[in-house]
């Protein structure tokens, strides 16, 4: 498609058109880029991983109860280890390993994950608590019978992720324009047509929708509402007591309801199970609730003693897009033809996102998702009455 641009720069045409510059919309951009797919052009309200992205604890794991899950973290994981060949950028990728704790009646089902992630090629292993203890002397783990743990796994950074992946998607010919709001999609007769910013109308056949938790309101009149809550969370992060080992593994404790990792060599990082809905995206607490921060890290410190003389340095706050099987919505919206949505990661999209962006792009280019199948993340799914639900969920999958 060829255009011109409109005052402020922007294009008034494009092939393609990404709504959100964060990890999902930016990994989006980047795939489609290196194939080559046209002009693609990304918009965002702010700047570039400035919303849910850059807020993330940014975990990376292949611990998931849904199979199509672990797919797709095991391809993030590759590319997340060999993102300097791929990407072409430093990237932030930090392997500390990954421990899974479950409530003690889930051991079953622990193991059977395990056997599931082992059979499409995971690395893990379950864990005793000697072995665990020999692995995380700080940790108290009495109560645990088995973990599984990921040598493999560790952490990154959400802004770092998409801006590395934006700034190759430019370099492969993507435009980028930051402070430019979508406001609203421009349909006829049931096709999309572009969209409308507050700064002027973009044409496009194909739009993608990677708004996080903005999504619900920007559907409004296309007939489609995306069953999005947003819930709002927060994390502490601690500087290290004296005697703590730097760098240790990262954690997901159904016990404590906490997640925890280590940030950096004298850092700690923990947040909680459980947030509040709903929240606006754009006008919640900046600042963590010193009561509310105490309270995750009592719980936590129930894990890692030594945390309870942990200095907090700073909480980080943030806004999930949530759906009512906690599952991403991916793939095209009913009623009008070349929109797409890719949102709804309900707090566990950054360590997918590598991945995300690939089958999204062969979803746009080849009409089908076929790395990994997205039929069953398809936004009809509660329509239709067919949520995911894993075979061996946990109580607080």
């Amino acid at each position: 498609m060829s255009g011109g641009s409109s005052k402020n720069g922007a294009p008034k045409t494009a092939d393609v058109i990404i709504l959100g510059a964060g990890v999902m919309g930016a990994s989006i951009a980047f795939h489609l880029a290196r194939r080559k797919a046209g002009r693609v052009v990304v918009l965002d309200k702010d700047h570039a991983g400035s919303g849910s992205s850059g807020r993330s604890s940014a975990f990376i794991r292949m611990h998931y109860s849904f199979p199509s899950e672990v797919q797709l973290a095991l391809i993030s994981l590759k590319i997340f280890q060999h993102w300097r060949d791929i990407v072409g950028e430093g990237g932030e990728f930090r392997k500390t390993g990954f421990v899974r704790i479950v409530h003690p009646g889930e051991t079953e089902t622990l193991k059977k994950n395990v056997a599931m992630q082992l059979s499409l090629g995971a690395q893990v292993e379950l864990i005793d608590r000697h072995q665990l203890k020999e692995l995380e002397p700080d940790w108290q783990v009495d109560d645990v019978e088995l973990a599984a743990y990921e040598p493999d796994s560790g952490y990154g950074d959400g802004n770092v992720v998409a801006n590395d992946f934006l700034s190759r998607a430019r370099e492969l010919g993507a435009t980028y324009l930051s402070k430019t709001r979508a406001s609203d999609f421009l349909v006829e007769a049931g096709r999309i047509k572009g969209v409308q910013t507050d700064q002027c109308e973009i044409h496009a056949p194909i739009v993608i929708a990677a708004t996080g938790p903005w999504t619900r309101p920007l559907f409004q009149h296309t007939g489609y509402d995306p069953p999005i809550e947003t819930e709002y969370h927060q994390v502490a992060i601690l500087k290290n007591a004296p005697t703590m080992k730097p760098a240790g593994a990262a954690c997901i404790d159904s016990v404590t309801a906490t997640y925890f990792r280590s940030d950096g060599s004298d850092k700690f990082l923990v947040g909680d199970f459980y947030g509040k809905r709903p929240v606006d995206p754009d006008n919640f607490p900046q600042r963590a609730s010193d009561t509310e921060l105490e309270e995750i890290i009592e719980r936590a410190a129930r894990r890692v003693p030594k945390l309870e003389n942990a200095e907090v340095m700073r909480g980080v706050t943030g806004v999930y897009d949530v759906t009512p099987d906690s599952r991403a919505l991916l793939g095209p919206v009913p009623g009008v033809d070349g929109l797409h949505i890719c949102a709804g990661f309900s707090g566990m999209g950054f360590k997918i996102s590598p991945a995300i962006g690939l089958v999204m792009s062969e979803l746009i280019l080849d009409g089908i998702a076929t790395t990994v199948d997205l039929t069953p993340f398809r936004p009809t799914r509660f329509a239709e009455g067919k949520p995911i639900k894993a075979e061996f969920e946990y109580k607080d999958d």
